[in-house]
């Protein structure tokens, strides 16, 4: 697969809860661990909310095959209340730390009513080597975890006495 025909993948959610509420516990790292559908995230290393791109968090991971490490997630995109994004860099722990993973993870959000957001997980390997994205299935190995965060910030972020959003 060429670079041309690469997509990344995404899963949306409709979730009753406006935007900006939404995006401040996006932009909140203390707060992924209640949403992180992977099961690989253990706490934050850094507690400051997120202001821009540019801006740097770091997030305690575990996974079976390295053990505890972390990541320090660059953010490279951020437009209030309407997008977020950031790209992973292996940190502390990690056998290759400092390494760039040429992989992004992004939430945009669009407004649906006053009170409910469409909220969709972007996962982009487009950057990474072709070896790695063959690995995981060009990102298709997240879409099960991908969903399961969204149903966890859906059951966050919901206002007390709305509908369940259809999955």
């Amino acid at each position: 697969m060429t670079d041309g025909e690469y997509q990344p993948v995404a899963v949306s959610r409709r979730i009753c809860s406006p935007a900006h509420d939404i995006f401040r516990v996006l932009a909140d790292p203390v707060r992924h661990p209640e949403f992180d559908g992977s099961k690989m995230l253990r706490g934050a290393g850094s507690t400051a909310v997120i202001t821009g791109v540019g801006d740097v968090f770091v997030m305690k991971m575990y996974y079976s095959q390295i053990g505890d490490y972390e990541m320090n997630n660059h953010v490279v995109e951020y437009e209030q209340d309407r997008r977020i994004g950031w790209e992973p860099e292996s940190g502390r722990g990690h056998p290759r730390a400092g390494g760039s993973w040429g992989q992004r993870w992004s939430y945009r959000l669009t407004p649906d009513g006053p009170d409910a957001t469409v909220v969709t997980e972007i996962y982009d390997c487009s950057r990474a080597p072709e070896e790695q994205r063959a690995g995981m299935d060009d990102g298709k190995v997240w879409l099960e975890a991908m969903a399961k965060t969204l149903e966890q910030l859906d059951a966050l972020c919901a206002r007390p006495g709305s509908q369940p959003s259809p999955s």
